[in-house]
């Protein structure tokens, strides 16, 4: 998807700079026809070589961890002397 799409925009970026110079083009020797074929040539070659080339950054290998034993998140009541009520508290249990 992502060849197709670079293809399209290039597609759409060559057609576009011919009819922008099409209008203003002057038989002055070819020069402008030169430029303009120099251009394409250029850009075609500058843009299959960074196509081609690899990604900056490559995807480190995963890592595989062992798991924890499983632990759960219980309620626990007590009593707060501080208060004088029942309170309840998360307490974690790894069993």
């Amino acid at each position: 998807m992502k060849k197709t799409v670079s293809a399209l925009l290039a597609v759409a970026t060559v057609a576009g700079s011919l009819v922008a110079i099409a209008p203003a083009a002057k038989a002055d020797g070819g020069q402008i026809a030169a430029g303009v074929a120099g251009g394409l040539i250029g850009g075609a070659l500058l843009g299959s070589a960074i196509a081609s080339s690899r990604p900056a950054y490559a995807a480190p290998a995963p890592v595989y961890v062992e798991e924890p034993p499983p632990c759960r998140v219980v309620r626990e009541r007590f009593w707060d002397d501080y208060r004088g009520v029942w309170r309840t508290r998360r307490v974690e249990v790894c069993d």
